[in-house]
């Protein structure tokens, strides 16, 4: 029985696809008799079955070697196109984290969208998702990497733009999917100049083929930050980075999936690409920067936000600048480790979020207070959450930040500063975020809020086990290290950067009165990191007005010349063919003198040249002849 589930592996995407599938009939409104809700149950029972398939395979495959199945999908001359599928500890528990979220998050859905009538339009979208997020965890090909990318980026799109009714949530979904798309279309130049270099893409055959290249410093500059760019849209890493804020517009369930595994596939795909990275010092230069600048950058326009979802996705952003940091330093192992403590922690804290918006109606923080008491799941669900994302010991994100500040405290010590100053800026964050909504007096919104219903509370109360056994988790897989093997010094850094963090964000005034400061200077400061550096602005009178001002001169040179040329033959074609009309008589024997005048004419023609040309070399004969 575990051979059979070992060798029908690949099927583990295509339950999800097979849940999209039979929920389409209530998405698309076919049946309506009995409510969108038997359509979200057949997804989830989908979900469930690809949970328990990847699990058992999980199991089993710690007693077995790693494998590949090759699916041959076109092959012609020279062109192989096949999909090979990669069975290993790291894709297979990368699966069983994706489908298990999955799982969670569409119970979650169940209570958070249970009088939307598009339930079921939702859940065969969030089936979509879970199979393209899972083909593309055991995906050993660039190329059905790429298109699960794909079809990630157009879920992202459906559904961010869910309700579609309100003019902002589509202008997000048509950001996000722009932006994205940037980002893509670079990563299909380099899929594309990939195949034409090492005839494969098959991460393995990559491998092999990056041992050998030698390519010249131009063109594995461009390959290398052709390969980042679509991993960059994915994880909003800086300069493509404004999507996700504005992608919180979406519902949250599916936010829980984008902040806490979404962004986690593209920095994935960014793990596997790392050898053929290393062929240029641009790229990883160029990932070393872009991750440091987003991480610090993130940060610190997170403190300033007052929209409880937006205060936690710019965080988001920040981690996975950590994570392009550690794949551009070649820490693929701390890359991995940040993923997976990153994952379950920013899932819970949404969730968490999501439960208050749901009883308070509101995302604004200001407007919130005293929920503490009243919501007892969702306080501890927030604060399991938010120390699984600092380095608190014993928790996941401590370990990992733990293994990679010790192997650089003296090698490079300005990355353990960047480690502590965005870890102490989240904890900072966190805590003010914890304050404005569970901690101080109930706001008019929080006076009467309930707990939510078990289908909310469940998922979170699981998530929050899930978050306080990462560390036995990483114990078990022999992933800690020894306490005879720590270094104390740098683990008292960061266990005081968070809790310098947590005490800046304990004992600063916030005025929920004012969400800005009367102080000029202060102000400044407060509106700078709340509008994300005015990125946007710059944007608008850089990019946007050249792609603007070339698109101008573009329409009038296609209007006025192209246009105005094709025009002027047409005009000369018809204003020809008028006058011509008036030269014909529909008498046959005029159209015969017309033929054979027209033809006595061209023989004059050619005969004229024929003797002239006769007479010419007479004439120069006998001026040859006579000559003396």
């Amino acid at each position: 029985m575990n051979q059979f589930l070992f060798s029908t592996s690949w099927w583990i995407p295509i339950y999800g696809l097979i849940g999209a599938l039979l929920t389409l009939p209530w998405a698309m409104g076919l049946i309506r008799s009995t409510g969108p809700r038997p359509g979200a149950y057949l997804n989830l029972l989908a979900t469930v079955i690809a949970f328990g398939h990847s699990l058992f395979v999980f199991q089993d495959i710690w007693n077995q070697e790693p494998q590949q199945l090759v699916i041959t999908w076109f092959k012609a001359a020279d062109l192989d196109l096949s999909f090979a599928i990669d069975l290993s500890p790291v894709s297979v528990g990368a699966t069983v984290l994706i489908i298990g979220l999955s799982l969670l998050a569409q119970i979650y859905a169940l209570g958070y969208m249970e009088k939307d009538w598009g339930l079921a339009r939702f859940f065969s979208l969030m089936g979509f998702f879970e199979a393209a997020l899972s083909g593309l965890a055991i995906s050993d090909s660039l190329f059905l990497s790429y298109a699960l990318l794909e079809v990630l980026t157009l879920s992202t799109y459906l559904l961010v733009g869910f309700w579609y009714a309100q003019p902002l949530v589509v202008t997000a979904a048509r950001d996000a999917f722009l932006t994205k798309r940037v980002g893509d279309l670079l990563l299909l130049m380099g899929v594309v100049t990939l195949s034409t270099m090492a005839g494969s893409l098959n991460f393995s055959d990559l491998y092999e083929w990056a041992q050998t290249a030698d390519l010249n410093p131009l063109t594995s500059s461009l390959l290398g930050l052709a390969l980042i760019a679509g991993p960059a849209g994915k994880c909003a890493q800086f300069p493509l980075h404004m999507w996700l804020d504005e992608a919180m517009e979406g519902p949250n369930p599916a936010s829980v999936m984008r902040n806490s595994m979404v962004v986690a596939g593209g920095a994935y795909l960014l793990f596997k690409l790392q050898p053929i990275l290393a062929l240029s010092p641009v790229a990883l230069n160029a990932l070393i920067v872009m991750g440091t600048v987003t991480a610090i950058g993130a940060s610190l326009v997170s403190i300033a936000q007052i929209d409880i979802k937006r205060a936690l996705s710019h965080s988001t952003s920040a981690y996975m600048g950590l994570v392009f940091l550690a794949v551009g330093l070649q820490q693929g192992g701390v890359a991995l480790m940040l993923l997976l403590s990153h994952a379950i922690a920013k899932a819970l804290l949404f969730m968490s979020a999501g439960s208050v918006i749901m009883t308070t109606q509101t995302q604004d923080l200001t407007e919130m207070g005293g929920l503490w008491s009243r919501m007892p799941a969702t306080t501890s669900a927030f604060v399991v959450g938010a120390a699984g994302m600092v380095t608190l010991l014993p928790l996941g994100s401590f370990w990992a930040m733990l293994s990679w500040a010790d192997g650089l405290v003296l090698v490079s010590p300005w990355v353990t500063f960047v480690l502590l100053l965005v870890n102490g800026l989240t904890a900072l964050n966190l805590t003010r975020v914890f304050r404005l909504i569970f901690w101080g007096n109930p706001q008019q919104k929080t006076r009467r809020t309930p707990e939510v219903g078990w289908s909310m509370a469940l998922p979170m109360v699981i998530l929050t086990v899930v978050t306080l056994l990462v560390p036995v988790m990483l114990q078990q897989w022999y992933l800690l290290p020894g306490w005879e093997s720590l270094n104390w010094f740098v683990m008292w850094l960061l266990v005081l950067s968070s809790v310098t963090g947590l005490s800046i964000g304990s004992t600063i005034y916030l005025h929920k009165a004012w969400s800005r400061s009367r102080i000029l200077a202060w102000r400044f400061v407060q509106d700078l990191l709340g509008y994300d550096f005015y990125i946007d602005q710059v944007y608008r009178v850089t990019v946007i007005a050249l792609v603007a001002g070339v698109s101008k001169i573009s329409a009038w040179l296609d209007r006025y010349l192209v246009d105005g040329l094709v025009n002027l033959v047409g005009l000369a074609t018809m204003l020809s063919g008028q006058s011509l009309k008036y030269s014909i008589s529909g008498h046959s024997q005029g159209y015969v003198l017309t033929i054979v005048v027209g033809i006595s004419l061209l023989g004059l023609l050619i005969s004229w040249s024929l003797v002239m040309g006769h007479w010419s070399f007479v004439i120069n004969h006998l001026s040859f002849v006579i000559r003396p």
